[in-house]
């Protein structure tokens, strides 16, 4: 099989996997204790849990702390319901799902829009008394890079808070100024359930649920020592491999462009994060498409709505009718990814799109 649904979770990197070996214990090992117990083996666990939250705060801004969470749905909710302040929770159009039905929940959402390009430009008024102001930095259906900063800027200016979606931008792109940033390690080939949220100092939050309160008083849970390794693991090498990563991702990217001559592409090619394509063409049935692919994993949006029978609210937002919608498919690449395991998908897609035709 050949992977192409980087977006949606990436492999966990070996370096990570051996991170975590040792804390997933056993009846004959000293570490599986609980890492909030007093006790020797706790401390331990502590230990390994505190390494790896200064090797995930290592890729935020100077000044904050890392809360870890069960992944950025988690670390959203965190921070949105938690925020202080009654005014309007500003919104893009394109957020993911995690961010945009929170906003919608609290009955205070306001959305901004984005243009053909798929971007939020910071040219938007925020309603009076606006409390807090949700950009992400790369979106995850079509890959376009947020000015963030800009928005930093407007939500400072209106005395609000900025909420950064950045699941795919951490451990990929330098992070934008925030107050608030959410991650998952499996976006950056660490494990599944465990991210976290970032808070700038002086950032107040109140706990969303009750228990004993392990993660700083804000998040509630006896937390994995074994996931924590292995998200620190995969943070540690996503910043010592960013540039080659990046440099990799570029050429896959500039390949991918060639072997899809012809195919539209969705979102703009110069603001994006070169894993993510996502393609359209005309008359394409991508539910035949996937059928006659079956070696080759993509997606047809995002993995969080697949199945959901809805065209994409990303697309819809940039302006691609229903058809247009329907008839668009995304190809995520990254670190191991090969450019021959790139081609033969490629050809195996576009064989089975002639067959449409």
């Amino acid at each position: 099989m050949i992977y192409l649904d980087y977006q949606a979770t990436t492999p966990l990197a070996p370096e990570a996997r051996q991170a975590m070996v040792k804390w997933l214990g056993g009846p004959d090992s000293e570490a599986f204790g609980n890492p909030h117990s007093p006790h020797r083996m706790g401390r331990m666990a502590h230990a390994a849990v505190e390494v790896a939250r200064e090797q995930v705060a290592s890729l935020f801004p100077a000044g904050g702390r890392v809360i870890f969470t069960s992944g950025a749905t988690e670390a959203i909710n965190l921070a949105l319901r938690g925020a202080p302040g009654e005014g309007a929770i500003a919104v893009s159009v394109i957020e993911h799902a995690a961010v945009h039905d929170t906003a919608q929940a609290s009955g205070r959402a306001h959305l901004l829009e984005v243009d053909k390009e798929g971007i939020c430009q910071p040219d938007q008024g925020l309603p009076d008394g606006t409390s807090l102001v949700c950009v992400m930095q790369v979106n995850n259906e079509i890959g376009t890079v947020q000015p963030v900063e800009q928005w930093a800027e407007q939500a400072r200016a209106e005395g609000a808070l900025m909420m950064c979606d950045a699941v795919q931008a951490y451990g990929k792109l330098p992070l934008a100024e925030a107050d608030m940033i959410a991650i998952s390690a499996h976006k950056i080939y660490g494990p599944k359930g465990i991210g976290a949220l970032w808070l700038r100092d002086g950032i107040e939050l109140t706990p969303v649920q009750t228990g004993g309160g392990q993660e700083q008083g804000l998040r509630s849970g006896t937390l994995s020592p074994a996931l924590c390794a292995g998200f620190g693991a995969a943070a540690a090498l996503a910043k010592a491999r960013m540039e080659d990563d990046a440099a990799h991702v570029e050429t896959l990217w500039n390949r991918a462009r060639d072997l899809f001559d012809g195919w539209t592409l969705n979102g703009s090619a110069e603001h994006r994060w070169r894993g993510n394509l996502n393609l359209r063409k005309e008359g394409l049935d991508v539910a035949r498409l996937m059928s006659d692919c079956r070696e080759v994993m993509f997606s047809a949006g995002s993995a969080c709505a697949s199945g959901s029978g809805r065209t994409s609210h990303v697309l819809s937002a940039i302006g691609l009718t229903v058809p247009e919608a329907k008839s668009s498919i995304r190809l995520g690449f990254g670190r191991y990814t090969a450019i021959a395991e790139l081609e033969q998908a490629a050809a195996q897609i576009k064989a089975a799109a002639r067959i449409q035709e």
